[in-house]
């Protein structure tokens, strides 16, 4: 049963790390929407094509308050209660197979 628990452990890890770059992945592209970035600069291109297809869904059914989007913060929090729920779960499974 360690190998299960090692396992899970692993994927547990690798799920916190990837969130966890998601999320600098919005806060960076929070952050080039203040600004009025190149839309043909490549750096702007990633961040756009990897963070829409997550933050437009949100952004249709949120209102625009003020002009201010708040999808970003909504996307943020859900990565926040994944890694505290799924990624802690999983590791709190995987020690007891351990």
């Amino acid at each position: 049963m360690f190998i299960l628990g090692n396992f899970l452990a692993a994927i547990a890890r690798v799920l916190d790390i990837a969130l966890t770059l998601y999320m600098w992945l919005i806060i960076g592209r929070a952050v080039i929407s203040w600004v009025n970035p190149d839309p043909y600069n490549p750096i702007v291109r990633f961040l756009v094509s990897t963070t829409e297809p997550v933050l437009s869904p949100i952004r249709r059914r949120l209102p625009m308050l003020g002009g201010i989007d708040f999808s970003p913060v909504i996307v943020i929090l859900i990565i926040i209660f994944i890694q505290s729920f799924l990624v802690q779960s999983l590791l709190q499974i995987a020690n007891r197979l351990v």
